[in-house]
């Protein structure tokens, strides 16, 4: 698990090093693109909701590829937050909202996300995607 400071710069050196790995995981190009997508949502999350850019505050960070399961963690040490009662980011109040998606895009490309609240402080999100051989 790699700490990182709680800065925008920090969800780019994270999407990079997940998108180096899942390369040599041998996702193609669409998956790629899905991992970044995901990888940077929840770093986005951590940084901004999470440890809102809270200087003494880190985001930890790290990524595996073990055999066919390709996985991403990323924590934060923020208040935490009720995910089972976020809104729905599809009903028609929502559609217009400029925040809210993060989580739905997280689930909508990779093949397992879960969430959890950290027995210190902060929230924990794993993204698993699995390797398909072609």
């Amino acid at each position: 698990m790699r700490s990182m400071e709680s800065t925008l710069d920090s969800v780019d050196a994270a999407e990079e090093m997940a998108l180096s790995v899942a390369q040599h995981a041998g996702f193609d190009d669409e998956d790629l693109m899905k991992i970044g997508m995901a990888v940077r949502e929840s770093m986005v999350n951590a940084v901004v909701h999470g440890n809102q850019y809270n200087s003494h505050k880190k985001v930890h960070f790290s990524v595996s590829h073990n055999g066919g399961r390709y996985q991403v963690t990323v924590s934060d040490e923020g208040e935490g937050f009720d995910f089972e009662s976020l809104p729905d980011p599809l009903a028609p109040e929502n559609l217009l909202r400029t925040s809210g998606r993060g989580i739905f895009l997280m689930r909508s490309f990779m093949d397992e996300v879960s969430i959890r609240r950290r027995e210190s402080a902060g929230m924990e999100v794993t993204l698993v995607k699995f390797v398909v051989s072609k």
